[in-house]
């Protein structure tokens, strides 16, 4: 029983992860070896040792070509996707296509050449996250439970790497579990919204994704209305920016090239984050690299104004999810009582003012820590999930739902075009389970193929494809005369299983998708 009750709750950032516990009807968010209550999400490979967190992040600079961050931003990602490519023009460390178009993280440790998938460098930054905690729990057990949050709008193949890497890290993955349903968890759980309900917009904006989800909360009630998100927009694209242009600072003043430096790269790196954050509080930062290159130094001064300016498109960018949100919800401005800020990059002055006109002027709720708000609800929701309900949670219930659509390629009536068939629609409360029936396209066929994807696109093949299986040996009849029932099942744990079933002969097949479904077709 002991191990049961000892589950965590991990909040794995792209750029800091952050761990916690329930203990004696709290949460306790759990400090690292340096004292941080956050820890760096970084892994850095030195000539004798392999290090994970804080102490990987100071190493940066000594090993940049070494040192592996925001594996985030490439689980569960094809190397051919645009977003991957773009990153790699940034990262100091190599990134190669490998199986299946799968990419391959490429490291040099003790003299030999290593190649990591981003699940494995997440696994070790989730190792060191259960070793911080068993510090804390004093205890040494095979397997911890753990409740670990990704981001509303990771797709499955995203939330299946992140289970992946969790078992990898010798944890007992109980719930993938939203970010932003996690934040609203740590801001109702203390108020339960009295007795009265009230509808909360949780606006998570950290360091590589952005998600946006409306709640109601009440009587112990969280209740997901709907959710939206761009899995590829964060404080590090800021960061991205700041830095080249430095780098072409540099360039016209002393005619040199260093984007193709990872040393230079990863010493402007950590300034112009440095930067970013003190523009939150200042109106004015410098950004100061001592002998950059060739020894030279490097010097510029960026006002809020100017950075303002520099990024106004990604803070416009960030208010496309709230209107999505608020329009699936099928709610007005003036229905949300509270808009909640989490995620460090919540704290940009612009991106306040933009939420505020959105809202009409609406003061924002800023009193939940929003560097530590994810983990407290993943630990929340571990103890609940182990039976740990006593005090505060005795009433606790959450309602979630599916952030992407899910259906088949179908083929139109009388027509040759296909397109994507609609089983289950996002912002469908999970557990579901949904049917649609289809029929053959052409007379005496004798086998019917179920693709299945998730996506928005009415095209289904611009959507993420999940797998497919097939009928066979269907009895000759004319085209539309047989009829084929499809199931589409979710569970609580947001795993999707279809079946289909030929409904003259009673014939069934069904396929659960998996981390490894897409590899076998």
């Amino acid at each position: 029983m002991a191990e049961d009750r000892n589950a965590i709750g991990i909040d794995l950032g792209t750029t800091h992860s952050c761990v916690a516990v329930w203990q004696a009807d709290h949460v306790e968010i759990l400090v690292n070896g340096q004292g941080n209550r956050t820890t760096r999400s970084y892994v850095t490979f030195t000539d004798t040792n392999r290090l994970v967190g804080d102490e990987a992040f100071n190493q940066a600079v000594r090993f940049p070509a070494n040192s592996v961050f925001d594996a985030k931003r490439l689980i569960g990602r094809r190397f051919s996707e645009m977003s991957v490519r773009s990153d790699i023009k940034c990262w100091p460390f190599k990134v190669i296509e490998g199986p299946e178009d799968k990419p391959m993280i490429v490291i040099r440790h003790r003299g030999e050449e290593k190649r990591f998938a981003a699940e494995d460098i997440s696994s070790m930054v989730l190792a060191k996250m259960r070793e911080i905690a068993e510090n804390f729990l004093c205890s040494n057990i095979s397997v911890i439970n753990a409740v670990i949050t990704v981001p509303s709008y990771f797709n499955d193949a995203q939330r299946q790497a992140t289970i992946k890497a969790g078992e990898l890290a010798g944890l007992n993955v109980l719930r993938i579990l939203n970010e932003p349903t996690a934040a609203a968890i740590a801001y109702g759980i203390d108020k339960k919204a009295g007795r009265h309900k009230r509808n909360v917009m949780i606006f998570d904006w950290g360091g590589g994704t952005l998600d946006v989800s409306l709640l109601t909360i009440g009587n112990g009630v969280f209740e997901v209305k709907a959710t939206a998100g761009d899995t590829h927009l964060g404080g590090e694209d800021l960061d991205n920016r700041l830095v080249n242009y430095c780098v072409q600072e540099f360039k016209k003043k002393y005619r040199v090239d260093i984007g193709g430096n990872s040393k230079a790269l990863r010493r402007a790196k950590t300034e112009c984050e440095n930067a970013k954050k003190a523009l939150s509080h200042s109106f004015e930062s410098s950004i100061v690299i001592d002998c950059w290159y060739q020894g030279e130094d490097f010097y510029t001064t960026f006002t809020r104004d100017e950075f303002e300016q520099m990024n106004m498109d990604i803070f416009h960018k960030c208010m496309e999810p709230v209107k999505k949100c608020l329009e699936d919800a099928k709610m007005d401005i003036s229905d949300v009582d509270d808009v909640v800020l989490v995620g460090g990059s919540s704290r940009i002055p612009k991106v306040q003012e933009l939420l505020q006109e959105v809202f009409k002027g609406k003061e924002l709720c800023r009193n939940i820590n929003p560097d530590e708000a994810v983990a407290y609800g993943a630990a929340v929701q571990a103890a609940v999930l182990t039976g740990n309900v006593t005090g505060k949670l005795e009433d606790f219930t959450l309602l979630e739902v599916t952030p992407l659509s899910l259906g088949l390629e179908t083929m139109e009536h009388n027509s040759s075009k296909f397109y994507m068939n609609v089983v289950i629609p996002r912002n469908s409360r999970i557990p579901v389970r949904l049917k649609t029936n289809v029929t053959t396209v052409y007379d005496n066929q004798d086998a019917v193929e179920f693709p299945i994807y998730e996506g928005e696109s009415k095209i289904a093949k611009n959507n993420n494809f999940l797998g497919k299986f097939s009928l066979e040996g269907i009895p000759p009849a004319p085209k539309g005369v047989p009829s084929f029932a499809v199931y589409f099942d979710i569970d609580a744990n947001g795993v999707l299983s279809v079946s289909a079933e030929d409904r003259s002969t009673g014939q069934k097949e069904e396929i659960t998708i998996t981390g490894d479904t897409r590899k076998r077709f």
